[in-house]
């Protein structure tokens, strides 16, 4: 069986082909080779002859001539398309002839950098006198001094540089002062926050090279993005000659859009496009296409890999031998994501090469260019974000002329909908720019603390772009706060601390959480990987069910001060959903302005979140199985928002029509009476649970009086009167009653716009879901009017709501025109979201609103 099997099976089979909405074939490239250059060493001649190489192509000779002569570059081409090569040649011809000379090569995480000294060492085994280590976090404390003494070629990590290196740079006087190159590998990861810092530690390291008389030659590599040259003069601020004609050979390439079949047409609900993705690649399992395929989140990763490795193929079922080499299985299908112990990714990694893994289930962590050998397919569980993540998934099936094929499986989700329905916007579209702002306050002030530890300020002395007027203000600031002493003209770092150690290049909590498995009579404990303390409140709170390699764990306990999390292995039947509540306060406001229908603006504002306890889903069915409260402490975020609100005369105009259902409901003069009525027939007890109102072995009431909860809901009804029939009410506790209203809610057309808007609103930033929060405020208690709030998910924002409140106009148009052609009656995850199993989506009263925020 191969591929071409599989792809006459999905243009045939009747379950499966009519929900490609996408299949677009490119035709195979022949390469545009080159004969190797004249003053190439006959030593790298040999050793590109012995691994079958004897051209180069165009790129790659261009990549050489315009090193050779000391440019900056950026290489933008495919996915291995050889742009390892086209750097490693220069370099080592370089410091081959240079006895002193020094490279640094930066990657964005610790395991490309292991992948790719594999390589290097291929490469520089026939010279003398040129070893290359690594240097990150993993490296031990006995080797370093060694490391820092011998290599000529140091293999690190941004995070690395910044907390271990430049702080240390005196231990690293010799390699400073002779480093002629510092390679920028996958530069297109460093963007938003994690570029911005990025960009300010190659600040600190030109000033370091610089204070050492030595001024390195920048050579950077990038996926496809819309502005490699942009971003890459953003990241080392000095000028970059940019290489994109891509001259490797391609294989044909097939990609596919598979939207899930609708189940429910008047419920809008579509098969689950995570089961949908299991079963497209138990497909590619049975047909022996070794695949790789990416899911949005962790969770989702473990969730799917237990689906893959306890239920494979239909033609895997039996048990006969020929059934077995399929590599099905717990063996043959592995998962890999941040959280697994560097020794398990390695392992896998090795799997996907030697052939023994067949499929694993990704994060993004493996969508960068770490050799995984040739795979056949790549399955993209919902988009990813960013049109520039969708090539570089899907990049990593096929490698030289070998054929492959990618599916996007689109979610219920109104962005994976709008373009599953919209396919000349998405193949239409650019791909995204890489955008950066080094200048960020808070990421600039925590640099320039770094940089003053490393070395004084020199009174009048600039960093990167930022003139010495503004650098001078800043370290004013830092005086005043005690953090830094003038004297001599000088400034000096004052503090005790040391500051790089508590600024982290990637998330706002530099701390993490271990996760540890108790010690049990049949194994001793051991640490299974970690999680950073912002995703612990969420993934290991006590009691929670987190999964890894396909295992569940049992959490017993979350020790915030220990940083640990105590768990033990399990076989459950369900898994558990943490539940949040969130609160929104304006700091400040930037701009404000009238629109349509009401205002919008944006600014600074705090958002409190909490997460207050979790529900226990069964396995393939979600069935809620019961919940537990958690007592938690609250997070902080400091950040930017857009908010918009609605008018009063909007207001009103929808209660004319009956189209706004966001006002508190007024049961009556006689509702205290009736609620007292109704909670005395049922005997004060829950008529789901049982529980009692009082502790009938103390006589003691309870904390709080139970609810009286309407069978159909309040807001169902023209008049207080048929509502409140005792026939139509029923005594509930909290907990019984937070469940029957999921189960029987009608979702406001507020409620409907913000999940609308949230959903689609990342397409036009071109960012992650997971970037942009989101809070509704129908009492409208912040801003005195009903509000929706979008803000930006990192500490002190990046710039995505500035740009929501500019292209606000845009963003109403797209939203009208996805939730009117949405097919649902009234409301379903595609567009506005649903009601509760029994409830009432809001469709209409959403559509209601929009209409007159446009008119």
């Amino acid at each position: 069986m191969s591929l071409d099997s599989l792809i006459r099976l999905w243009h045939t089979d009747p379950d499966t082909a009519p929900n490609f909405s996408i299949w677009r074939t490119t035709l195979p490239r022949p390469a545009q080779a080159r004969p190797f250059p004249e003053d190439l060493p006959a030593a790298f001649r040999e050793a590109l002859s012995q691994r079958g190489i004897d051209s180069l192509y165009s790129h790659q000779l261009e990549a050489w001539s315009r090193i050779r002569v000391g440019k900056n570059i950026v290489l933008a081409t495919g996915t291995a398309s050889g742009k390892t090569l086209a750097y490693n040649l220069p370099i080592i011809a370089s410091l081959a002839t240079n006895s002193d000379a020094r490279a640094l090569y930066l990657f964005p995480t610790k395991a490309l950098a292991q992948d790719q000294l594999a390589n290097l060492q291929s490469l520089q085994s026939q010279i003398q006198n040129l070893k290359s280590s690594i240097y990150d976090g993993d490296t031990p404390q006995s080797q370093r001094g060694l490391i820092r003494k011998n290599a000529r070629i140091i293999l690190s990590n941004p995070d690395m540089l910044h907390t271990g290196i430049l702080p240390h740079h005196t231990n690293w006087s010799d390699f400073f002062r002779n480093l002629r190159f510092v390679v920028i590998d996958e530069m297109h990861t460093y963007r938003g926050v994690f570029g911005s810092h990025v960009a300010n530690v190659i600040r600190r390291l030109k000033r370091i090279a610089r204070f050492y008389g030595a001024a390195p030659q920048f050579i950077l590599t990038s996926a496809t993005i819309g502005n490699p040259k942009e971003l890459a003069e953003r990241l080392i601020e000095s000028s970059i000659e940019l290489i994109d004609n891509d001259g490797s050979s391609r294989g044909e390439r097939h990609f596919l859009l598979y939207n899930p079949p609708v189940i429910d047409k008047s419920l809008g609900l579509r098969k689950s496009s995570m089961m949908e993705s299991v079963r497209l690649t138990q497909d590619l399992l049975a047909n022996d296409v070794q695949s790789v395929v990416f899911a949005r989140s962790r969770r989702s990763v473990e969730m799917m890999l237990t689906y893959l490795q306890t239920q494979p193929p239909p033609s895997l079922r039996d048990t006969s031998p020929k059934s077995k080499g399929f590599g099905g299985g717990r063996e043959g299908v592995r998962g890999y994501r941040s959280g697994y112990l560097p020794s398990q990714r390695r392992e896998i990694e090795q799997g996907l090469r030697d052939g023994t893994v067949r499929v694993v289930v990704a994060t993004n962590a493996l969508e960068l260019g770490i050799d995984i050998g040739g795979l056949g397919a790549a399955v993209l569980v919902g988009y990813p974000g960013s049109i520039a993540s969708v090539y570089q998934q899907s990049g990593r099936a096929g490698r030289g002329d070998a054929p492959a094929l990618s599916v996007l499986v689109a979610t219920a989700s109104p962005l994976d909908q709008f373009l599953a329905h919209h396919p000349d916007y998405f193949f239409g579209q650019s791909p995204e720019q890489g955008l950066v702002n080094p200048d960020h306050l808070l990421i600039l002030l925590n640099h320039l603390r770094c940089a003053m530890f490393e070395l004084p300020f020199q009174k009048g002395e600039g960093f990167g772009s930022l003139d010495a007027e503004n650098v001078k203000e800043f370290l004013d600031v830092l005086t005043s706060n005690n953090e830094a002493h003038l004297s001599q003209e000088k400034y000096f770092w004052m503090s005790d601390s040391y500051p790089a150690a508590n600024v982290s290049l990637r998330t706002a909590s530099p701390e993490n959480i271990i996760l540890q498995t108790t010690e049990t009579s049949d194994s001793a404990s051991q640490i299974i990987g970690e999680v950073d303390l912002a995703s612990a409140y969420w993934m290991v709170h006590p009691h929670a069910v987190y999964l890894h390699e396909g295992q569940q764990y049992f959490v017993h306990e979350l020790n915030l001060e220990k940083n640990i999390a105590a768990l033990t292995a399990v076989a459950l039947d369900y898994y558990t959903e943490p539940q949040r509540e969130t609160e929104v306060q304006i700091l400040s406001e930037s701009e404000q302005s009238e629109i349509k229908g009401g205002e919008k603006g944006w600014g600074e504002i705090q958002v409190t979140t909490q997460v207050v306890g979790f529900k226990k889903l069964k396995w393939m069915t979600r069935e809620n199985l019961g919940e537990e409260p958690l007592d938690l402490p609250p997070t902080e975020l400091q950040t930017t928002g857009y908010w918009l609100s609605v008018s009063d005369e909007t207001i009103e105009t929808l209660r004319a029509s009956g189209a706004w259902t966001n006002d508190e409901n007024d049961y009556g003069p006689d509702w205290n009476r009736i609620r007292l009525a109704v909670r005395t027939r049922d005997g004060f007890h829950c008529q789901v649970c049982g529980a009692l109102e009082s502790d009938p072995s103390t006589g003691l009431r309870v904390s709080r009086e139970h609810d009286v909860h309407h069978k159909i809901p309040f807001k169902a009804f023209t008049s207080a009167a048929e509502a409140n029939r005792l026939d139509n009410l029923i005594t509930l506790c909290s907990s019984c009653h937070r469940k029957a209203e999921q189960n029987v809610r009608i979702r406001s057309g507020l409620a409907g716009l913000s999940y609308a808007l949230s959903q689609l609103a990342p397409l036009f930033l071109m960012c992650d879901p997971s970037d942009l929060g989101v809070h509704t405020d129908a009492a409208g208690t912040i801003r005195g009017a009903p509000s929706i709030f979008l803000y930006d998910q990192v500490p002190a924002g990046i710039g995505f709501s500035q740009k929501l409140f500019e292209i606000h106009d845009e963003l109403m148009a797209r939203t009208l025109e996805l939730v009117s052609e949405c097919e649902c009656k009234d409301g379903c995850p595609s567009c506005v979201g649903p009601g509760g199993v029994n409830g009432y989506g809001g469709k209409q009263e959403t559509l209601e609103i929009l209409k007159l925020l446009r008119q």
